[in-house]
């Protein structure tokens, strides 16, 4: 009875090969959306959720600035104090010191390496990721210890057995491989190839200083300990143990603790070197899913209502045999789910064939869990739900008609069904049409972020990093040989390029009985020169100064702002950094604001000094001259650091990782709204085929006494694009709305012009337009009297 029952449900399926084929497409494509939305919002929801302990395990979080993000780096002393402190309820605490550039040399062959964490010896018992080699508990019990993943083992030491191989870790600290681990997930916040021990690093006087922060420190909470309860004593904490320094820099920091389930989709950072979705990202991409899958649906009613007329006859002699509505509901609602359950099978298929693209567009892979029964009920659940829903209203006009009426051919859906059917294709376009408009505007933001002037010259200019010893402790020698160089404009020495980490710090103000707090650059004489920068008040500091080193700032515009002075005034007022000055310094200069992290960001107040502390070297190139540029760079590298490979980027792509992601988001949006609007065309071009074949005979009657073919396309189209354009008008206030919102996260941002809402208005509708012109043109150039004789 089944087989027989599928039988027949495919024979009518068969019978309107086109509207069928319509449906299946839109059904797919709606399909094949949503289940690739479905793994991103499942991978994005179940990030670290792996772990063991996951719903134990918190972070702790440091801030000075309710208004402000807080960040993840803490001192060492934290971790044993916490646990001192907190017997009950921290069972125990995890330090995580990321080396995001590290040189690992085996058989005197240096690599460098971005993914190395040191860690505390009970790192793999706190978190889950599986040793294949080794013991967990005891693998970094050894100062002198290190953990591969299994890719990285490979790279290094191919078929040879890794354990108990050594490595030299910035050639100076030799490490033994003590455990191989299974390559980190993607769904994991932290991202490393390499785990060392940080009982080599104990021992070290700055491990012992509370205000050098660059721990992540994780703490795994007792069943019955709760968050609330241990973050109302963390100030009594932070008084007990810094309530000095807090009093001698002028700020008072707070801790918190966020769930690591939580860490990846938290407001993150720039400046955390963790792994990070968006919240709203994934509510975006989860509704443009559903609004396509909509699309689709919408086209199933659409096309099968329309279609009802045309079975007409089927369905009053069944009736007259004596079929009950019921019976014939349920007949069209299980061909609703017949054909949504055939485009889940071809979703699939599809889901297949896209997922390196669409990994592409992530930027990480996403792996199908295969085995996975939720995935499988996700598709079939959808594919069932889909089908009612969409066959509920077909079945229910299709069962309702009056058989007499259906035997005698007299069949209309009547105004009301006309009004449905093209309230339907008013809701297609409306959403198409936002589709558009959103991702033209995306577009312009990201051209506008790309080409904005922010303020200083980062172009012909390297980024070098010290990152190991022997470079750092030969940081004067390096740069010396640059400037020698003729193919060299100009270098600085700084603690953070433009667009890398400027840390804040309070300051004693002249005139001022508070604290002030501003971010700042400890640099040399040659930052403001290398940058490009401009002095709008009094001058560059400067080794003819002899003073300036110990004596000598240079602050942005809107640090003398907020300090309630103009440029001129701001000069020779005294300012003193409570952690790093012992003696007063004097402002001598003024230079323009320029965008030194994020246009997400607004620039902030920023005092420049020649403090030590320099980790990282800009590197200006003469222009035309980058390739002797980049060898000269490279040769004095070698002659401050033989042997050590000369690492560099260049400081104009800093920015442009700024946004990688928001691109990302805008390729993916600009493909699902082409997706969108062509799924809402294949049903406006099914509407289209329905309404010219029904009035074939009046077409021919109108061409007989004389319409031309201009005057019956008009005719057609005119009623085709009615509800195209009453979408437009709906869509494009709602799309203003959502858009100014969406552009309020950026801090600098591009205008909403009048014109790029009647450019989505005008691609909308030429787009319909040629849709409906196909079907239209080629009625209304048919012979008349075939037309005629047709009926």
């Amino acid at each position: 009875m089944f087989k027989n029952y599928l039988k027949t449900a495919w024979r009518h399926l068969m019978k309107g090969k086109i509207f069928s084929l319509i449906n299946i497409f839109g059904l797919t494509a709606g399909l094949t959306i949503c289940l690739m939305i479905f793994l991103f919002v499942m991978n994005e929801f179940s990030v670290d959720s792996f772990h063991v302990n996951a719903k134990n395990i918190y972070r702790v979080m440091r801030g000075f600035d309710p208004a402000k993000p807080s960040v993840p780096f803490v001192s060492s002393p934290y971790a044993p104090a916490l646990l001192n402190d907190f017997p009950g309820e921290i069972k125990q605490a995890v330090r995580v010191m990321p080396n995001d550039a590290a040189l690992i040399v085996y058989n005197n062959k240096p690599f460098y390496e971005k993914h190395v964490i040191w860690a505390d010896s009970n790192f793999f018992t706190v978190f889950s990721f599986p040793l294949l080699r080794g013991n967990p508990a005891t693998a970094l019990n050894d100062p002198n210890s290190i953990v591969l993943t299994e890719s990285t083992a490979k790279k290094y030491f191919g078929d040879e057995d890794p354990m108990g191989k050594i490595l030299e870790l910035d050639r100076k600290i030799k490490l033994m491989v003590t455990g191989i681990m299974k390559d980190v997930p993607a769904n994991s916040t932290l991202q490393f190839n390499f785990v060392t021990s940080l009982n080599f690093l104990i021992p070290k006087p700055f491990m012992k200083n509370w205000t050098n922060n660059g721990d992540y420190i994780y703490l795994v909470l007792n069943e019955h300990a709760r968050k609330e309860n241990i973050e109302k004593r963390l100030p009594a904490f932070m008084d007990k143990y810094m309530g000095r320094e807090m009093q001698k820099m002028g700020i008072h920091f707070y801790l918190s603790l966020t769930p690591l389930r939580d860490v990846y989709l938290e407001n993150a950072s720039v400046f955390d070197n963790v792994r990070h979705g968006d919240r709203k990202v994934v509510y975006i991409f989860f509704s443009i899913a559903v609004l396509i899958l909509l699309i689709a649906c919408i086209n199933f009613m659409n096309l099968s209502t329309i279609r009802a007329v045309d079975r007409g006859k089927e369905v009053g002699l069944r009736k007259v045999m004596g079929a009950l509505r019921s019976t014939l509901t349920s007949q069209f609602l299980g061909e609703s789910v017949l054909l949504a359950l055939i485009s889940s099978v071809l979703s699939f298929g599809l889901l297949l064939l896209l997922m390196p693209a669409f990994n592409n567009l992530l930027g990480y892979k996403l792996a199908i869990p295969y085995t996975a029964w939720w995935l499988y009920s996700f598709l079939g659940g959808t594919a069932l739900v889909v089908g009612l829903l969409a066959g509920s209203y077909p079945a229910l006009v299709l069962s309702r008609f009056s058989p007499i009426e259906a035997l005698k051919g007299n069949l209309r859906l009547g105004k009301g069904g006309s009004f449905f059917r093209h309230a339907l294709v008013v809701v297609q376009f409306s959403i198409s049409v936002f589709l558009i408009t959103g991702t033209i505007i995306i577009l312009r933001q990201m051209s506008y972020m790309k080409n904005k002037d922010l303020g200083f010259d980062q172009e012909q200019t390297l980024v070098i990093r010290f990152d190991n010893s022997a470079i750092y402790n030969h940081m004067d020698m390096f740069r010396q040989a640059l400037l020698s160089n003729s193919n060299i404009k100009s270098s600085c020495l700084m603690t953070g390029e433009p667009g890398g980490y400027f840390d804040s710090y309070a300051f004693d103000v002249e005139g001022r009985n508070h604290p002030w707090l501003a971010r700042t650059e400890f640099t040399d004489f040659e930052f403001v020169k290398t940058l490009g920068l401009k002095i709008i008040a009094g001058r560059d500091l400067s080794a003819q100064y002899p003073t300036d080193t110990l004596s000598a700032v240079l602050i942005n515009r809107l640090a003398a702002t907020s300090l309630g002075f103009t440029p001129e005034t701001a000069i020779g007022k005294w300012i003193r950094n409570t952690t790093r000055d012992s003696a007063r310094r004097r402002i001598v200069g003024i230079v323009e604001d320029f965008n030194y992290t994020s246009l997400k960001q607004t620039i902030e107040p920023l005092v420049i000094a020649p403090n030590p502390g320099r980790n990282v070297a800009l590197v200006k190139v003469n222009a035309g001259n980058l390739t002797q540029g980049i060898e000269a760079a490279k040769e004095a590298f070698a002659e401050a650091a033989p042997g050590i490979p000369c690492e560099y980027t260049f400081l104009d792509q800093k920015f442009d990782l700024f946004y990688s992601k928001d691109i990302r988001q805008q390729h993916i949006l600009t493909i699902f709204s082409g997706l969108a609007i062509l799924v809402a065309c294949l049903g406006l071009f099914g509407l289209t085929t329905f309404t010219t074949a029904r009035r074939t005979k009046e077409i021919g009657i109108r061409k007989v006494l004389g319409s031309t073919v201009q005057n019956v396309t008009l005719l057609l189209s005119k009623e085709l694009l009615r509800p195209v354009l009453l979408a437009t008008l709906i869509a494009l206030p709602v799309a203003y709305v959502i858009m100014y919102k969406w552009l309020q996260n950026f801090a600098y941002r591009t205008a909403m012009q009048w014109w790029i809402f009647v450019l989505s208005a005008g691609i909308t509708v030429a787009i319909a337009l040629c849709t409906v012109a196909f079907n239209t043109i080629k009625a209304a150039v048919a012979n008349p009297v075939q037309s005629l004789r047709s009926e």
